[in-house]
């Protein structure tokens, strides 16, 4: 079977090739391909780097581009030529192929003197005043390149900036923030940077109550001498500015339509003048009371007889959006008819359904299971008339053993619920208000599952949560459970499993019962959207207890055998703090280095020995350490514990862990994109364990490292990424001191060593 499936592709890509390999199939004698569009920037004051995307940016702008490629094959002009080409064939199959392809692009579509003034043009806005630009074709058989030679001169730079504004209010407004003025003396002259200042002078201006204004009102002059290319800049409004443009705007009456369906407009207004304001100024049309007027009124900014601002009307139409109540929010301004340069506001909100019902199907692999999952979501909106939003979820799923060679784990059946509750706000007897920019949430969840791993136990769990989530930013976001409870309880132990337990001890942590409870605490930050910087980060950092004040009041120590129970089950007591730094450095707008340092660390003590397992921490799999099957790494230097001669492992987990990943990230064509990488890391113990000699962390912890390298194929449809990386171990902790380091044993053309040593996964999204 495996034969046939190569052969097949073989015959696949072979034909694949040959149907690629002339694209000019159907072009005339006279019609040339249009092959590459090249800039070369003759200018050599210029930094090498800084020459090279001055080039790729005028590059960008010449037009038509040639026809798409991938590895460098045109597949759309591949789609369009098995279509038959120009022949308009009534063939259902040949139509469909001329649909998902592109006609060649030709060199007559190229308008030289179009694109010479268009780089030109973006050249003298860049401050090159004096630029000019001269092309060539270059013609080898039926194709052409078309090289365009770009003469920037010397850059004009900006000598003086005035804002030449009269002393009205609008004048004052402007002087007083011109201390951040974009134009700095000394910088080149930039149009790009003139029109961003004309919308930072707009958007302050938003900011104190001109709504009528917009950047066409300014005018921005520049005086050029060209003796010694500089300029001087002046600021001023243009003279036929209308006087409503030039006076600040207040609030007048506000309208809420919550339950709006129509399309707005006067007709809609016929309540306004017969519905009492909730309070001065603020009506909602809510016959029905659809929704808590208390509630809704939190999330309006505007007041009336205030200033008009750009922030609160964002906030206020951020807000309403995500309250996730509404599929539409409109905002209408309208002109008071009582009182001059006063706005009566308008907002019509059209709801969600306030039921759904969701049905997902999911397939899943791993390096050693595969299956599949059913999900069904049933969601009730505005639940309590506070805009929250109740959830129920209904889950199972099997999954079947494809690695490995033991029946014990052969194949598992798991399913379960989980009912949950958010609020947009917090719930606490102490008033405390982050940002106003975004909703905070109180959220309650209680889920339970059951897992029947079916030649070995089944698994009870339960856990409940509470607790805040907010934002403090847009790049701070907090997370903190008040109380998280698990309870896990095993049964139907089946007796080849215990025959196990007696031989690898570690199973037995598996099947432990598990209790914990107690608040946790995460932190993250993120400035990845910032896609102007070349340097981003991203940091996750949370604290997780359990038990500690009970423990403590009750004397509980494990070293005495003074277990202490809670509802007749030993709760675990421990403290764990964990964090992921990530950081990624742009070589270009589509090349990046990625590194992520992940250290977990925890402290058992009182009731417990370790971490309960599911606290517990491990490495390996498709987004740790690739080289490595997920959980097989560690403790330490500890031996893994085979259960079968195909390497299938016990789970290998520890008390703390560290990672280190480093990536470099390159498109190769088109959605295709590749990555060369390097994982390091393992977990540890907090104590020595018999059963598992060297797992314990000691200060030559470092010397335990497992590291792996490998390549990665990533397929990017903007909405999915599919990623395949294929990794081999280098350095294997696990091995004799001395002895870690495996490039000695590599043998690449030895199918065994390939078998054992080449480890492939393939996953959904970026490792980090």
């Amino acid at each position: 079977m495996t034969k046939k499936l190569y052969k097949l592709f073989y015959y696949l890509t072979v034909f694949i090739i040959l149907g690629a390999c002339n694209p000019t199939r159907y072009l005339t004698e006279n019609e040339k391909l249009f092959n590459t569009g090249k800039v070369y920037v003759q200018q050599d004051s210029f930094p090498k780097d800084r020459k090279e995307a001055f080039e790729a940016h005028l590059q960008e702008l010449i037009r038509p581009k040639p026809n798409k490629k991938i590895l460098g094959i045109r597949y759309k002009l591949w789609f369009w030529n098995m279509g038959g080409g120009p022949d308009s064939t009534n063939s259902a199959i040949k139509k469909w192929l001329k649909r998902r392809g592109e006609e060649p692009v030709l060199l007559q579509d190229v308008n030289l003197e179009y694109n010479e003034n268009l780089l030109r043009n973006r050249m003298e806005n860049l401050g090159f005043f004096n630029a000019y630009v001269t092309s060539d074709k270059i013609v080898k058989g039926k194709y052409a390149d078309v090289h365009f030679n770009a003469f920037p001169g010397k850059v004009y730079r900006i000598s003086k900036v005035d804002f030449e504004v009269d002393s009205q209010r609008i004048g004052q407004d402007i002087i007083s923030a011109k201390e951040n003025t974009l134009l700095k003396t000394g910088n080149n002259y930039n149009l790009d940077v003139i029109l961003k200042e004309r919308e930072r002078i707009d958007d302050d201006l938003k900011n104190k109550g001109y709504y009528y204004f917009s950047p066409d009102n300014i005018l921005v002059e520049v005086d050029s001498n060209r003796q010694n290319q500089k300029v001087d800049m002046y600021v001023t409004i243009k003279p036929e500015t209308t006087d409503k443009a030039l006076s600040p705007q207040r609030i007048g009456n506000i309208f809420v339509y919550p339950n709006y369906t129509g399309a707005g407009g006067r007709a809609d207004r016929r309540l306004d003048s017969v519905s009492s304001p909730y309070i001065d100024g603020l009506h909602f049309i809510d016959p029905q009371n659809t929704y808590r007027k208390s509630i809704l009124a939190n999330h309006i900014f505007f007041k009336k007889g205030n200033l008009y601002t750009r922030e609160d009307h964002n906030m206020t139409l951020r807000h309403l959006v995500n309250l996730n109540t509404f599929k539409f929010v409109k905002n209408n301004f309208v002109d008071s008819k009582d009182t001059a340069n006063r706005l009566d506001v308008y907002y019509y909100l059209t709801p969600l359904p306030r039921k759904s019902l969701r049905f997902e199907l999911l397939g899943k692999t791993a390096s050693v299971y595969n299956g599949t999952e059913a999900n069904i979501n049933w969601t009730l909106r505005n639940a309590f008339k506070g805009f929250e939003t109740l959830t129920l979820s209904v889950f199972g799923g099997y999954e079947a053993q494809t690695g490995g060679n033991i029946a014990l784990n052969s194949n598992y059946i798991r399913y379960g619920a989980e009912i949950g509750i958010s609020w947009p706000r917090l719930l606490s007897p102490y008033k405390w208000a982050p940002s106003l920019r975004f909703i905070p949430r109180t959220y309650a969840k209680a889920g339970y599952e059951f897992l029947n791993r079916r030649n070995a136990y089944t698994l009870n769990s339960l856990r409940l949560n509470y607790g805040y989530q907010w934002k403090e930013n847009e790049q701070k976001e907090h997370d903190l459970a008040l109380a998280e409870i698990i309870y896990v309880r095993p049964s139907n132990i089946s007796d080849t499993y215990r025959a196990q337990m007696d031989t690898v001890p570690t199973l037995q942590h598996v099947v432990d019962r598990q209790f914990s409870f107690g608040p946790n605490y995460t932190y993250t930050f993120t400035n990845t959207m910032l896609e102007s910087r070349k340097h981003t980060f991203y940091l996750k950092t949370g604290v997780n207890t359990s038990g500690n004040v009970l423990g403590l009041m009750q004397g509980a120590d494990f070293k005495d055998g003074n277990i202490k129970r809670l509802f007749g089950t030993a709760y675990a007591q421990f403290l764990k703090a964990e964090i992921d730094f990530r950081h990624y450095m742009k070589f270009s707008p589509k090349s990046q280095l990625a590194s992520r340092i992940m250290i977990g660390t925890s402290y058992s003590y009182g009731n417990s020995r370790s971490l309960p397992y599911l606290k517990q921490y491990f490495t390996g799999g498709p987004n740790g350490l690739r080289a490595f099957r997920a959980r097989s790494i560690g403790p330490g230097s500890a031996v893994p514990q085979n259960l079968g001669s195909d390497n299938f492992f016990a789970d290998q987990t520890g008390d703390y862990k560290l990672e280190i990943n480093t990536e470099y990230r390159a498109p190769i064509s088109g959605m295709f994109h590749w990555a060369a990488f390097v994982d390091a890391g393992n977990v540890w113990l907090q104590r020595e364990d018999e059963d598992k000699l060297g797992g314990e962390i000691s200060k030559n912890f470092y010397k335990e490292l497992a590291v792996g390298a490998g390549l990665g194929l990533r397929l990017d449809l903007n909405f999915l990424l599919v990623r395949l990386d294929v990794a081999t171990p280098l350095r294997v902790p696990y091995r004799e001191q001395g002895d870690r380091w495996v490039f000695k044993y590599m043998e690449i053309r030895n199918s065994e060593w390939r078998k054992d040593n080449l480890i492939f996964n393939l996953a959904i999204g970026y490792p980090f």
